[in-house]
């Protein structure tokens, strides 16, 4: 959601200003568009500009994708200038109102954390953690951060470790332990003269910003795209010679499963699902001066949606509805277990 690129390079502001006239152009993806640009406000240091963009979403007609979000997002920008009861209140209305979307979780946890509110911050990791990964024998990526937050969180209140920290441990790929790069003591070693002191600081450093330049290098989900079944109708109609890669709708909901479950077997993470539309498609297709009855646009198009924040993730969260449109719950639906 935040650039990563320093202040330095980039003019936050006309980014801002860039993104919000994006947003006009394109109101299906303006939620994403204005959270991005609230976020170059936030760097560019115009945190009241930012909380107004918020505010725009929150106060929208249209309904929010990720409204919890937004919020947590208002209230952690908040705190940062001074409104610290109307954040706290926010954050308060965050936790009651449980999301099983993991980000929310994380960005006010953080940002009770950032505040020194430590016993808060790991009790809100906690709750996330209990909500969103009962009975889950693997941690969608994107509930990776809650684990790590939450394995931060508790070094520096030096609890012992639980189940969830040496969960967090296995899942932490960077090869310095999580206990070392969390340990509360690492910065008193940033004043220290001893070279090998300071020499295994960068070696922990570097181990750091590797961690965040791979998470960096997936700032969206590796997406496969679905049709509804109308839309498919639709558009094998138009373009019947796209039919061979869709022979019928139910061949593609098996593919679309099947496909996730190689790529999460593979090692692949953060994976997602966009879903498509025949209008939106034909407009990408012109937009790349080519057919829509091309088959090479489809893989880019899916990529694309991905980019605009259309992804939902892969696997949904326990209880929630299946991604193919059913309503039912995806453990009795695509997300019963091959026999």
């Amino acid at each position: 959601m935040r650039p990563d690129t320093s202040a330095e390079h980039v003019d936050h502001n006309a980014e801002a200003a860039r993104l919000e006239r994006t947003a006009g152009l394109y109101p299906e993806d303006a939620e994403h568009l204005l959270l991005q640009a609230a976020a170059h406000l936030e760097l560019a240091g115009d945190r009241p500009g930012a909380t107004a963009l918020y505010d725009r979403l929150l106060s929208s007609s249209a309904p929010l994708d990720h409204p919890h979000l937004v919020r947590a997002l208002k209230a952690s920008n908040l705190w940062e200038y001074g409104h610290e009861a109307e954040a706290r209140a926010i954050i308060e209305g965050v936790r009651t109102s449980a999301p099983r979307d993991p980000a929310p979780w994380v960005i006010v946890a953080e940002a009770l954390e950032s505040h020194d509110e430590l016993e808060a911050a790991q009790d809100t990791f906690t709750k996330a953690a209990t909500l969103l990964l009962a009975d889950v024998s693997e941690p969608p990526y994107s509930t990776h951060p809650l684990l790590f937050g939450r394995h931060r969180v508790r070094r520096m209140l030096g609890v012992p470790h639980d189940d969830w920290d040496t969960l967090a441990d296995t899942l932490h790929s960077s090869p310095i332990s999580l206990d070392e790069l969390h340990d509360p003591k690492r910065v008193w070693s940033l004043g220290s003269d001893n070279p090998a002191e300071l020499q295994a600081e960068i070696t922990r450093l570097r181990a750091e910003l590797g961690t965040f330049r791979e998470a960096l290098s997936r700032p969206f989900p590796v997406a496969v795209l679905h049709w509804p079944t109308g839309e498919l109708a639709e558009l094998t109609a138009a373009y019947p010679s796209l039919a061979s890669e869709y022979p019928s709708h139910e061949e593609h909901l098996a593919t679309i499963e099947a496909s996730l479950r190689e790529l999460a077997t593979s090692g692949t993470p953060n994976l997602g699902i966009v879903t498509g539309t025949v209008p939106s498609y034909e407009a990408f297709a012109a937009s790349e001066a080519s057919s829509p009855a091309d088959p090479t646009l489809l893989p880019q198009y899916a990529t694309t949606l991905a980019a605009r924040g259309r992804a939902v993730a892969w696997p949904p969260q326990r209880g929630v509805a299946c991604w193919c449109g059913s309503e039912a719950p995806y453990g009795e639906c695509h997300g019963i277990p091959e026999a």
